[in-house]
């Protein structure tokens, strides 16, 4: 049973990742850029919820859009070279890294939470992470299509859940953690607006409200490990010359992490292990 809930949800991430490249291509631009409306190739995206699930490539473009690429031929030894020609090649095929970090992050939730109700809710959700932490990634943006009403999701779906058996949280105590998450990134705003976004203060709202349906010590854990793995990677930065002091990180992915981990460890205390 448990094995088959955990791979159910690997199932559930595996397929809902495939469906986010798109999304995480569209909404990869600047803020006073309108959302792409055409894939790479110049095709208009079609398909479900009006082309904006898929691939980044739309049906036109079953393949990968080719590329120019030089090819030398060159002979064994002492054989003499060819001269360069340039051919057209499809691009490499690549790795499909969303459906596989939705899928690892479903099926972590699932061994981490068990058959409780809120582990419906982190299934959910998880892909809405992931696109969020990508185009954060990209443009170091967090729009507010997606900040904004995952907080009221996540307030309304852990509120459905806390009326079924079994569920292991506070609903109350949730919806008290997105506010005082919000409320001190938004505190660090108002201190340093040039080192944190106001995208990073709406996100830290939902956040704040699945770290805090297992309570205050969980939701101190994700909120701290956030921090510190942001630090870290922009101290390594700094270190090997790739960042200064006050060049700018986006911090939405390391939130996202950071409350994943915090997830998990709540999920496993409330178990038992």
């Amino acid at each position: 049973m448990y094995a088959t809930l955990i791979a159910v949800a690997a199932l559930w991430g595996a397929a809902t990742g495939l469906l986010v490249p798109r999304a995480v291509y569209r909404l990869s631009v600047e803020p006073e850029e309108a959302w792409r409306e055409n894939c790479p190739a110049g095709h208009a995206f079609t398909g479900p919820a009006r082309g904006w699930l898929g691939g980044a490539h739309c049906a036109d473009c079953a393949a990968a859009v080719p590329v120019r690429k030089t090819v030398r031929k060159t002979a064994r030894k002492t054989a003499r070279t060819a001269a360069p020609r340039d051919t057209e090649a499809p691009a490499p095929r690549p790795v499909p890294l969303v459906p596989l970090v939705t899928a690892l992050s479903c099926a972590a939730l699932a061994a981490a939470t068990g058959p409780r109700p809120e582990l419906a809710v982190w299934l959910l959700l998880t892909p809405f992470a992931v696109l969020l932490a990508l185009v954060d990634r990209n443009v170091h943006r967090l729009p507010d299509q997606l900040t904004l009403p995952l907080a009221a999701a996540a307030a309304a779906l852990l509120g459905l859940a806390a009326l079924l058996p079994d569920a292991a949280g506070s609903w109350p105590t949730a919806l008290l953690g997105g506010l005082v998450l919000g409320a001190a990134y938004f505190v660090l705003f108002l201190i340093h607006p040039n080192g944190m976004g106001f995208g990073d203060v709406k996100l830290a709202l939902s956040l704040g409200v699945v770290l805090g349906w297992y309570g205050w010590a969980v939701l101190f854990t994700g909120a701290f490990a956030g921090f510190l793995l942001g630090s870290v990677y922009g101290l390594g930065l700094i270190v090997l010359r790739r960042a200064g002091r006050r060049t700018a990180i986006p911090f939405g992915p390391f939130m996202i992490v950071g409350a994943l981990a915090g997830l998990l460890l709540g999920g496993l205390v409330v178990s038992g292990f």
